[in-house]
């Protein structure tokens, strides 16, 4: 192939994205959840510092101002009265944030999940003294792929509605140009 024929990088070349997929998020959780199991089983826990709760916090706030922003793009962009028009620019800065919040929540949540797995299986002081922290962070961050899905798909355009009664590319009933 050569360089005019070959296809863009990164993909099929349509320069669409698309809604983010369950699977990338199932198996990026369950890769990440066999890393910590991996990881934790090869340290001796004991004198590991305890888990702190300060990304279990993070992700939970994160996970409720994307609820937020959900809600609030979602009647904006349907008009709703009271409401302002949104700036398309910014929809598009939501779905970024909300695919990139969607797959490293699904991290978050592999990794917290191999940890709490683990952490229920050992018997330790110190592993029972973690596990409130393993079990808030992996809600935390199943909280945050929920709110980061939510937030994707509210920035979707609404389905437009089909009048028969105009012709294609007339937006207020009258009849087209021929």
């Amino acid at each position: 192939m050569t360089q005019a024929q070959s296809p863009p990088p990164g993909g099929t070349g349509s320069g669409r994205m698309g809604p983010t997929r369950i699977s990338t998020l199932v198996v990026a959780g369950l890769a990440a959840a066999a890393v910590a199991w991996l990881l934790i089983s090869f340290l001796y826990y004991d004198y590991l510092p305890d888990l702190p709760w300060l990304p279990v916090v993070t992700l939970a706030a994160l996970a409720v101002l994307e609820a937020y922003a959900a809600v609030n793009t979602r009647g904006r962009i349907e008009r709703r009265p009271g409401r302002e028009p949104v700036n398309p620019l910014l929809v598009a800065r939501f779905v970024v944030l909300a695919k990139a919040s969607a797959l490293a929540g699904a991290i978050f949540a592999g990794f917290y999940g191999g940890l709490t797995g683990w952490l229920f299986v050992e018997t330790t002081d110190a592993a029972m003294d973690d596990r409130p922290v393993a079990g808030a962070g992996l809600l935390a961050s199943l909280a945050l792929v929920g709110a980061a899905l939510w937030l994707e798909r509210s920035c979707r355009v609404p389905e437009q509605e089909v009048d028969e009664d105009r012709e294609p590319g007339d937006r207020e009933g009258r009849p087209g140009r021929r």
